[in-house]
């Protein structure tokens, strides 16, 4: 006869194990993919053309409707960055694809690292790294947890591989647009695994000489055509192809531990700032990628079977329609006349007299020399405000900010001002912030991304996969949720700098 003790004894073994249905078992992989510059609306607006990878997400997986990133600006890296290790720039280090140094005064980007080597390509040794990233990623908490974890990043550009996968990862891979070939840095290994040279030996940048694509026929092999790949659909292919490599070559999922494998889809972008979010080809871009992804999903279950992947799909920005296309639409927006650092470089010299005042102009951001305004024996902080004050004059500027506003957290604390404050981070960000107005942006033609309103913010956030409940999920999250929620699947320590939760309402 069972005793009362022997009873909850039971219960809480049943319970532990699943008493209503067995519990999934440890995935054998975490396949995490950002599509460059994909915008919510085009899971809503191209909806009906999609047939493969995003269908499958959008039918069996847990669909947020309303994630929005809460830091400017929203570029590339930051958002690359942001996706597995759930921290803004604030808390990350890594502000903008490109900053200026404090110590040398110059412009360097968030992976460059002159302390390693490029590996495989043809030109510019300087290798990149994740030296800059402050913070873990849920890829370096995999290793921690168990070492024998596999953690690869594959990209067109080398933030989008680096950053996502961490600092433990096994290899980040990106494309070389000079030589038309996948490249890494000492970083990982002092030379580039065999399959890699053999996967380059195949020359696949080669196979679309020829090729025409949205009235643009691509040349011959060389430089040129490698250059113009990465703004058409075949830089996508390039990278699926890769991802498919990597993961049979290094045996990804295959272990008893679960792996990582980081895929960031980058020709999006690259189509998207020619010609705007409401170009066809933009559409056809996202059906193509659609494609993409269910090959890589067939060929996923047949290496692992899709039941072991847990798949997570995000995008590290939106974009701004062109201005040209909302005039027509009797909607608000423009084209910006005139360059901040040059207005601050005038306004500049006009009160204090001549001098380089502006070391550079990036991401809404002026960097002033410091070391000019010690020597002229000047305020700084009075300098830096005169020249905030010359960019708030500018026309359609919405907002500027000053280091030292940002510092104390003297600016107005609404979502906007809270987005900016979680992008500054006082050893690497600029003395002037600014923002144009809403649908206002720099440049000739074509369009961008970088500010805090919801064409830039809002971006899709899809979980797939064991252990999560399927359905769709209106309340408000952030990007910054994805790497605490993978964590708690996976049972492995939230990465040290995330400022997200974990979406338990998915988790089953």
């Amino acid at each position: 006869m069972l005793t009362r003790r022997s009873l909850l004894f039971l219960s809480a073994a049943a319970f532990a194990t699943g008493i209503y249905g067995q519990s999934p078992a440890r995935p054998k992989l975490v396949l995490a993919i950002a599509v460059d510059q994909f915008r919510y609306d085009y899971l809503t607006r191209f909806r009906a053309d999609y047939s493969g990878g995003l269908k499958t997400m959008l039918t069996q997986g847990a669909v947020f409707t309303n994630a929005r990133y809460e830091h400017v600006p929203t570029v590339t890296a930051i958002g690359h960055s942001t996706f597995l290790s759930g921290a803004t720039p604030s808390v990350s280090g890594i502000i903008g694809n490109d900053w200026i140094d404090r110590a040398s005064g110059k412009k360097v980007t968030s992976v460059q690292d002159a302390s390693v080597q490029l590996l495989g390509g043809s030109e510019n040794p300087t290798g990149s790294s994740p030296r800059r990233l402050l913070v873990s990623t849920l890829g370096d908490e995999m290793k921690i947890a168990d070492p024998r974890t596999k953690v690869v990043g594959v990209s067109l550009k080398d933030r989008s591989a680096i950053l996502p996968a961490g600092h433990m990862a096994n290899g980040a891979y990106w494309f070389d647009n000079n030589s038309g070939s996948f490249v890494s840095s000492t970083y990982y290994f002092p030379d580039l695994p065999a399959w890699v040279k053999e996967f380059n030996g195949g020359h696949p940048a080669d196979h679309y000489a020829g090729k025409q694509w949205n009235d643009t026929t691509f040349v011959a092999a060389g430089p040129k055509l490698y250059a113009s790949l990465p703004a058409s659909p075949w830089g996508n292919e390039l990278i699926e192809a890769f991802a498919e490599q990597a993961m049979q070559s290094e045996q990804i999922g295959k272990g008893p531990q679960t792996d990582l494998l980081t895929v960031s889809f980058s020709s999006n972008d690259y189509v998207g700032h020619k010609v705007g979010p409401d170009d066809p080809a933009v559409r056809d871009m996202a059906d193509r990628t659609d494609k993409l992804m269910a090959k890589l999903f067939a060929f996923v279950d047949r290496q692992v079977g899709m039941r072991n992947v847990v798949v997570v799909l995000t995008a590290d920005h939106g974009v701004s329609p062109v201005p040209e296309v909302n005039e027509k639409r009797h909607m608000p927006g423009g084209r910006l006349t005139g360059e901040p650092g040059d207005t601050v470089q005038k306004a500049l010299t006009a009160k204090y007299g001549e001098g380089k005042w502006v070391l550079g102009t990036m991401e809404y951001g002026v960097f002033l020399d410091w070391k000019l305004i010690a020597e002229k024996k000047l305020n700084r902080q009075q300098v830096v405000e005169a020249a905030t004050e010359a960019v708030r004059a500018m026309p359609h500027i919405f907002r500027a900010y000053t280091y030292d506003a940002l510092l104390h957290g003297e600016i107005t604390h609404d979502f906007i001002g809270d987005r900016v404050t979680n992008g500054f981070y006082p050893a690497r960000s600029a003395d002037v912030f600014y923002l144009p107005e809403p649908y206002w942006i720099s440049g000739k033609t074509g369009t961008g991304h970088g500010t805090p309103f919801s064409y830039d913010t809002h971006v899709p956030v899809i979980f797939m996969g064991p252990g999560i409940k399927p359905g769709v999920y209106t309340e408000a999250i952030k990007p910054n949720d994805i790497a605490p929620t993978l964590a708690t699947l996976l049972s492995v320590e939230t990465p040290s700098g995330s400022v997200g939760r974990a979406l338990s309402e998915i988790l089953k």
